[in-house]
């Protein structure tokens, strides 16, 4: 039998150690997830896996079931008796977080134990960059360091003024132009993947990230299809997350397509940290930066050094990360709060209204 050196999966000093306390058990990363079975990978090979009844039992929501780049403990490293079963998830290094699509406020988990976030955005009709701003906030957030990586570069005709609008919103993240089809810019891409470093690759759908992975594997390990001609977008392939290891010895981890990404936290101190500095020389501690004199970042956007459009955002991302969690009366108190500054004020405001209307009647 083969055995499997897990270093080659990123196994490190601080999950053997915490491995060490489950007596009985065997470690093991998880590799793929469809629905509630997962695959895994231990010093045997590949296994199937589903978690224990405690584990289920136990588990408060998404967040407290195994993801794909976990390790975690399991009863068996053999498959010929079934399912092996997930008990303990060790706790992990770094997280990728989204809220869940739809209304749902419910956290789902895309990737664990991730070193490096390539933040893919294809240079056709994909590249937004109030979009890219939210995926920077969360990657900031998952202690992983992320990398902005612009696809499709074949496909662009003005590419500079893109790489432009992107050194304006980056804010020292760096950034790398590729093209799949024309295999530019694998190298450099390749560069940042070493051995026992986990990389995500995250993004909008048909955005060209299974077409760079297979040019990492150097053959089409990956399914991928064309750019439609029609509206010049890509049709997203991968239908589950997967972890692959690549022949340089790094890994990565594939993740489906988002058609929305809806923050439940994300370090807008790092993702904006040209806002957060402008706003230190503001005049007032308290300045909302909308009317009061000596706004720095007022200052700013009237001198063409910050765009509007970035500071709105900034503002959309802090409202929509301050109301994670809040009941409807809660939400209610809240936009009151932002509106007026309080409910009395409120009062006090209509109460102006009503007298005003008042008074303007024959």
């Amino acid at each position: 039998m083969n055995y499997v050196n897990l270093k080659n999966y990123g196994l490190s000093e601080q999950f053997e150690q915490e491995a060490a306390l489950y007596k009985g058990l065997y470690l093991s990363r998880v590799s793929e997830q469809r629905s509630e079975l997962y695959k895994v990978i231990c010093e045997q090979g590949e296994l199937h896996a589903s978690v224990s009844g405690k584990l289920l039992y136990s588990a408060g929501g998404a967040v407290d079931f195994p993801a794909v780049g976990d390790w975690v403990m399991i009863d068996r490293m053999e498959g010929n008796a079934g399912n092996a079963v997930i008990s303990h998830i060790l706790k992990r290094k770094s997280v990728f977080t989204r809220k869940s699509a739809g209304t749902s406020n419910a956290l789902q988990i895309v990737a664990a134990n991730i070193d490096i976030v390539f933040i893919c955005m294809s240079l056709n009709a994909d590249f937004n960059l109030r979009r890219l701003e939210r995926y920077l906030s969360i990657a900031w957030d998952s202690m992983a360091l992320p990398v902005i990586v612009l696809t499709k570069s074949d496909l662009c005709d003005n590419l500079q003024q893109k790489l432009v609008e992107i050194a304006a919103v980056s804010v020292g993240t760096d950034v790398i132009v590729c093209s799949g089809i024309e295999a530019t810019g694998i190298e450099s891409t390749r560069a940042y993947i070493t051995e026992g470093k986990t990389i995500a690759f995250i993004g909008s759908s048909g955005v060209g990230k299974s077409t760079l992975i297979n040019r990492l594997m150097d053959k089409d390990f990956l399914a991928a299809k064309e750019i439609r001609k029609n509206d010049d977008k890509g049709r997203h392939t991968t239908t589950h997350r997967q972890l692959v290891l690549l022949p340089c010895g790094g890994i990565v981890i594939d993740t489906p397509g988002m058609r929305e990404l809806q923050l439940c936290a994300g370090n807008l101190q790092k993702a904006f940290e040209d806002i957060e500095e402008l706003s230190l020389k503001c005049k007032y501690k308290d300045c909302t930066h909308l009317t009061e004199p000596g706004c720095a970042i007022r200052k700013a956007i009237e001198a063409g050094q910050l765009s509007e459009n970035r500071f709105g955002n900034y503002l959309k991302l802090q409202r929509e990360i301050a109301y994670e969690g809040l009941s409807s009366r809660q939400l209610e108190q809240e936009k009151i709060n932002r509106m007026f500054g309080s409910k009395q004020e409120m009062k006090r405001t209509m109460r102006h209204v009503k007298e005003k209307r008042e008074r303007g009647r024959p």
